[in-house]
């Protein structure tokens, strides 16, 4: 008898915490090394949240809560989804999660059979299949290559949607490529789901407030409300408030499902921390200047990043709408041999030798089920970036 579960033999380990801890290590052993891995901002959580959180430690907010989230933090869930997205919620149809990971996980494991099949566009987050994988269903992978700007087209949907389609998987901004659908773009796409009453929806709206230029953001539910009844939206608080370690992620829908993921939770991490629901409480009834500022300076970020990487021989960096991401095509750089000896055959080995020869570490896109391309996170400084960029610059030019 196998001691381990047969289930986990199914999935693997995230790639891009591998990446992140590679780049640890490389540093801790004194290399120099400029990890563009970690999809984390680098800002600071705000001063008003943290505050909120030191209240709640010394106001002794720091027992058990209801499972799925305190009645404050689930009121002010509905309120957002209302104001920013026109979105009508009551807290019941709310639940709160350590993370957003954990409530996109809850949601599965609540509601896939064996056979069920779940779209996923490529590329996509790392775990999407993984987690699919491991709550018994099977991840239907549709790619969108950089000729539709990675984004999934309605004939696409329509071809991929089967009997046994329980769910899509609808990410935007999307990670890794930070390509943003419109609101006509995203209607195409309902109008599919509307031909096909068993297929549910799952929003990932983590970067929603990280937009650039005259993007507007929109959610399936929004775009058509038809769909309202069947469509879970799912957000947090890590990355338009910098609150990546505080554990905090949400989704609102139907009331059935919220209970169905309620019963998950009692029975794996119980309720969130308390003190993390406390300031994210505060993220969002409190002063929002801050998605102002920091989105400023990711657009710059952005703007720096893609005009460099065009710049490298080989490579074609698209600009993408939205998060803090972007997702270079290297086609060009495919069979040639790089300055340290190393034939370039696919993106992983691309990534590898770009590491040890130049010291930046980025995400291979095999990771994201798209190739030949990498991931760059640009949630780091103008200064760092203009250095990694130009090294790979650099790498670029030593390939023959």
């Amino acid at each position: 008898m196998p001691f381990l579960s047969d289930t986990l033999a199914r999935v693997k380990p995230s790639p891009t915490i591998a990446v992140t801890n590679k780049a640890r290590e490389l540093k801790a052993a004194g290399k120099d090394v400029i990890g563009l891995g970690a999809g984390e901002p680098d800002f600071d959580t705000p001063q008003n949240i943290k505050d909120a959180a030191k209240r709640a430690i010394d106001e002794g907010r720091t027992k058990y809560t209801a499972v799925d989230g305190i009645p404050e933090l689930k009121q002010a869930i509905c309120d957002k989804f209302l104001r920013e997205n026109g979105l009508t919620y009551s807290p019941n149809q709310v639940t709160v999660g350590t993370g957003g990971k954990q409530v996109l996980y809850n949601i599965l494991v609540a509601t896939l059979n064996a056979g069920d099949e779940v779209i996923i566009p490529a590329p996509y987050w790392v775990s999407y299949p993984d987690m699919v994988l491991l709550a018994g269903g099977e991840p239907v992978i549709v790619e969108c290559p950089i000729e539709t700007s990675f984004k999934l087209t309605a004939e696409q949907l329509e071809a991929a949607i089967t009997p046994q389609t329980k769910w899509f998987i609808f990410n935007s901004p999307s990670n890794p490529t930070g390509a943003g659908y419109t609101w006509d773009e995203l209607k195409a796409l309902t109008d599919v789901l509307l031909r096909h009453p068993h297929v549910w929806i799952m929003t990932d709206d983590m970067y929603e407030h990280l937009v650039y230029g005259d993007f507007e953001f929109c959610t399936p539910a929004q775009v058509e409300p038809r769909l309202y009844d069947r469509t879970i939206t799912c957000n947090g608080v890590s990355k338009a408030y910098a609150m990546t370690g505080w554990r905090i992620g949400y989704a609102a829908g139907p009331e059935h499902l919220i209970k169905a993921i309620g019963k998950v939770q009692s029975q794996s991490t119980s309720n969130p921390c308390s003190i993390s629901q406390w300031a994210a409480f505060e993220a969002l009834t409190g002063p929002q200047d801050y998605l102002a500022e920091s989105r400023k300076a990711f657009q710059r970020r952005r703007d720096l990043v893609v005009s460099m990487l065009n710049e490298a021989e080989g490579i074609q960096c698209p600009t993408p709408e939205g998060a803090f991401y972007v997702y270079p095509n290297i086609a060009g750089c495919i069979g040639k041999t790089s300055a340290g000896g190393t034939l370039i055959t696919d993106d992983e080995v691309f990534a590898t030798a770009l590491l040890e020869e130049t010291g930046v570490a980025v995400v291979f896109g095999a990771a994201f089920g798209l190739s030949p391309n990498f991931r760059v996170s640009y949630a780091t400084s103008d200064d760092i970036l203009k250095d990694a960029c130009a090294r790979i610059q650099t790498f670029c030019a030593g390939l023959s």
